[in-house]
């Protein structure tokens, strides 16, 4: 067992913890100071995309070359560190919320940390871990902007803040973590 501490550290996983911790506490303290409201998806999706955008720094490693020749399997530890943060957002989120105002029901944290992660383990696949953070805050840079959903498409554009049990949004997010999960645990960051 004595891997496992050297491995968050790692993956910088107290800096990520420390950083979606203070995230998710601001938000709820600007809710309570007069935000938008409970029924606002916006600042919820914004707690849980900071978080699995702060999540993703450690989804390269310090060295490549090290990481290459390690006596390990790594596709069973890539998946179960993009799911484990995919948790941890998830339960810092609820939380924090159970401290104070209600912003977002479970199923909607569910959904939206593991759409998330999953974005965010596909960028790590596809551009490196230090760029992973750049699909899921384009995609809610989108999804802020964008105008209401009226069609299928733009539901899955705009999934994230879709309610809780909206097909094209429950179906987004899980073909996002189960693809993005599956990219990064196979073929681990780019180098």
């Amino acid at each position: 067992m004595r891997w496992l501490p050297l491995y968050a550290r790692s993956r910088q996983v107290p800096v990520s913890l420390a950083a979606v911790v203070i995230s998710a506490v601001t938000v709820c303290a600007l809710v309570r100071d007069g935000g938008e409201g409970p029924g606002d998806p916006r600042l919820p999706v914004l707690v849980l995309a900071t978080g699995a955008m702060a999540a993703s720094i450690g989804l390269s490693g310090q060295d490549p070359a090290l990481d290459r020749t390690a006596a390990i399997r790594w596709v069973p530890r890539r998946a179960a560190h993009v799911l484990l943060a995919g948790a941890v957002v998830g339960t810092v989120l609820l939380t924090v919320q159970a401290m104070g105002q209600d912003m977002a029901a479970t199923a909607f944290v569910v959904r939206d940390s593991a759409g998330l992660m999953g974005l965010v383990a596909l960028g790590a696949a596809l551009s490196g871990g230090q760029y992973a953070w750049t699909l899921p805050f384009a995609w809610l840079s989108f999804s802020f902007f964008a105008p209401p959903p009226t069609s299928a498409p733009m539901e899955v554009a705009t999934w994230m803040l879709l309610p809780p049990g909206t097909a094209a949004g429950t179906w987004t997010a899980l073909v996002l973590a189960v693809a993005g999960t599956a990219a990064y645990a196979v073929a681990g960051p780019r180098r």
